[in-house]
């Protein structure tokens, strides 16, 4: 299992050297060593990130929106469609090496086909584990939602910033599928289970289910009982419209569902914020 990438959108942009050597060339790496001592299951951590443009369109997105090889796959209807490997809109190098990372992949498979590769695409996990020795990481400086909410809880700022309100949603905020991270844990478990049909298969990690970050917002302040004040700015580039997954892949072949309460992100964000202020 690959976990060894980096994944701040903005600090990809400012830093994008940092990027490609970690994620792609230390990727490369560790792909010649694996194949030298003949380990070919592997397992990769993606992002939704790689599906570009198709974030865009707001409809939920399946695997097949995104191939690295000419693939016939049955459509919505039923019938067999052949899907040509073609990739738009990726507006961050983040999103780039992901994307390049997944055709490495496709592409060692292919010239081996013994090699076992399960590319597991997350949409945007959240929580931790029930002991809370890892909790959400709330460092000065946080940019992904639930920590910068856990520091507006703790005091450390006075607001949360709303980047971009003018998006065709429900309230303007943009839409996320947020995944319990002992649900994408237990992707994993599934994907090192089963057996896959192919030697690289896709699968989407997500809920099926969109939030907007406003709702995201109100969810936090409900449970922690402490209002959050949201100041609203520019959208940032990079950011996109909506961001949901159809899980019915990962559900058939991987027998992998999300079990978790889709409000326990939340709910382990209060516990964590609480904790971290009882230990100052």
């Amino acid at each position: 299992m690959h976990f060894a990438a980096f994944k701040s959108i903005p600090e990809s942009m400012s830093r994008p050297l940092k990027y490609y050597d970690n994620n792609v060339s230390g990727l490369v790496q560790l792909l010649s060593l694996l194949d030298e001592y003949c380990i070919r299951h592997f397992i990769f951590s993606s992002s939704a990130a790689v599906y570009g443009a198709k974030l865009h369109a707001g409809s939920p997105l399946r695997e097949e929106e995104l191939v690295h090889h000419q693939e016939t796959v049955l459509n919505i209807h039923g019938e067999a469609e052949i899907i040509e490997p073609v990739v738009a809109g990726l507006t961050c190098p983040y999103a780039r090496t992901k994307y390049m990372g997944e055709a490495i992949l496709a592409d060692v498979a292919k010239g081996d086909p013994s090699w076992r590769i399960a590319v597991l695409r997350y949409f945007n996990p959240v929580g931790c584990h029930p002991s809370y020795l890892l909790g959400e990481r709330l460092v000065p400086g946080a940019t992904n939602l639930y920590p910068a909410l856990g520091q507006v809880l703790k005091g450390v700022r006075q607001s949360f910033e709303l980047m971009g309100s003018d998006w065709p949603t429900r309230d303007g905020s943009s839409v996320r599928d947020f995944v319990h991270v002992l649900d994408v844990a237990r992707g994993h478990i599934a994907a090192l289970q089963q057996s896959l049909h192919s030697s690289f298969r896709t699968f989407n990690l997500g809920t099926g289910s969109g939030t907007t970050v406003l709702e995201a917002v109100r969810t936090v302040e409900a449970i922690a009982n402490t209002p959050i004040p949201v100041t609203r700015g520019p959208r940032r580039v990079g950011d996109l419209h909506a961001c949901v997954a159809v899980i019915q892949r990962a559900a058939e072949e991987l027998h992998w569902c999300p079990r978790e309460n889709p409000f326990q992100g939340a709910v382990d964000l209060c516990v964590t914020v609480q904790r971290d202020i009882d230990k100052s």
